[in-house]
């Protein structure tokens, strides 16, 4: 037995007799996919919008700065992203409520605000990133800054006020196979890397992108939405969110992979940081067509994450306030504006927010934390309660975040 008015049933819990918040029933979903198609998407979309702009470019400056050292630190980072989002997912497929909800629920109003309001906050950073970025790639085709960012905001807006989630996650996964098909479309411009060596060292530089990457690999939007998406779909189970978020981890470690191998290729005086010299920086790198493979990719990336952010901020703050999700307009609205001014006015704005992205830690460790306490509780989580070496997994996996972001930041 999970929280109160819940049944648990197969690994999943829901409200007898209810279909699934988001659309489909299970019954209906099972006439046009298998059971694990149907539930797939939350755990899928959060970690491929973990790929967002600042993680963009974090990698290319991995590449440009120290080459291929940090390939194997990338791929070590699937493991914390893995058990971290794992949790998140499993409270949501158990409950059939977000971590914002079971927050106050279990906790108080006041602690989920807690949880909620900062990140919103930091949040109105990562969407400067984004539409900096999108400007950034649309740039590169010759779309001027006050063509690229209003047409930007409306998509964004228009996008997340349409309808039912459901309807709104095929829009996601679509451009998210835009974006994995163009990032394998720039590696193969790319070409093969000449060698691979990977390395460690404790000089200021490489400590500092080590902890922007691992800083970056979970952050505290993310933790909400997985929550809040799967209980609002419906439909999964404990063993679907597992092996899901595994396939997205993996998939999203391997991205970032792949934009540390572009920015290898790119010369050391490379600016990152306008579409002119990031377009010249990659022609270097793989000739005429990849800026452009790169540009749609990087505009694909950085739409989805700007959805994604929003969606599990905002949601995260009106649950901590009792309103339901469906009424979140305001949110959406009130976290972008300032975000499509600041490119506006301040032109390089992704310098600055890379250097914030640090700071994304400490706020992950009161959701992190809280997170770690409902997914290990059994009134909660009944059987599926996080016990033995996965409880040890996950406080070890969001440790292990917390201080390398800590390392950064001395």
């Amino acid at each position: 037995m999970g929280v109160e008015g819940y049944s648990l049933k197969d690994g999943t819990i829901a409200e007898a007799g209810a279909r699934p918040r988001g659309g489909l029933s299970l019954g209906e979903a099972r006439l046009r996919l298998p059971r694990w198609a149907a539930a797939w998407g939350p755990a899928w979309l959060v970690m491929i919008a973990d790929v967002d702009a600042a993680s963009i470019l974090t990698g290319l400056e991995s590449g440009v700065a120290f080459r291929y050292d940090l390939v194997w630190f990338l791929l070590l980072l699937i493991l914390p992203l893995f058990f971290v989002q794992e949790a998140a997912g499993r409270l949501g497929a158990v409950t059939g409520k977000g971590l914002g909800e079971l927050i106050r629920e279990t906790r108080s109003a006041r602690m989920s605000l807690l949880a909620a309001i900062p990140m919103a906050l930091a949040d109105m950073a990562s969407y400067v990133a984004e539409y900096a970025a999108i400007a950034l790639g649309l740039g590169i085709f010759g779309v001027p800054l006050e063509i690229s960012l209003p047409l930007t905001f409306f998509a964004h807006i228009g996008l997340v006020v349409r309808g039912r989630y459901v309807w709104l996650e095929r829009v996601l996964l679509a451009i998210s196979a835009l974006f994995v098909v163009t990032v394998g479309a720039a590696l193969m411009l790319r070409g093969t890397p000449e060698y691979l060596s990977m390395s460690f060292s404790w000089s200021p530089s490489f400590l500092f992108l080590l902890a922007a990457n691992a800083g970056a690999v979970v952050m505290p939007f993310m933790l909400f939405y997985q929550s809040s998406a799967t209980a609002e779909k419906g439909g999964a189970t404990v063993p679907g969110v597992r092996r899901e978020t595994l396939v997205g981890a993996m998939v999203s470690e391997l991205l970032m992979v792949a934009f540390l191998l572009l920015g290898a290729g790119m010369p050391s005086t490379a600016n990152l940081f306008t579409s002119s010299g990031l377009a010249g920086a990659l022609a270097a790198a793989g000739g005429a067509l990849l800026p452009y493979a790169f540009g749609i990719g990087l505009i694909a990336a950085a739409f989805l994450a700007l959805v994604v952010i929003s969606l599990g901020s905002a949601w995260g703050v009106v649950e901590a306030l009792r309103i339901p999700r469906t009424r979140a307009f305001w949110a959406y609205v009130l976290e972008s504006l300032p975000a499509v001014a600041v490119p506006l006015l301040y032109p390089h704005p992704l310098t600055i927010v890379l250097s914030l992205m640090l700071l994304l830690v400490f706020i992950l460790i009161v959701p992190g934390v809280l997170t770690g306490l409902l997914v290990t509780d059994p009134r909660v989580m009944g059987a599926h309660a996080s016990r033995g070496w996965w409880k040890v997994a996950y406080w070890g996996s969001l440790a292990s975040i917390v201080v390398c972001g800590i390392l950064g930041i001395l």
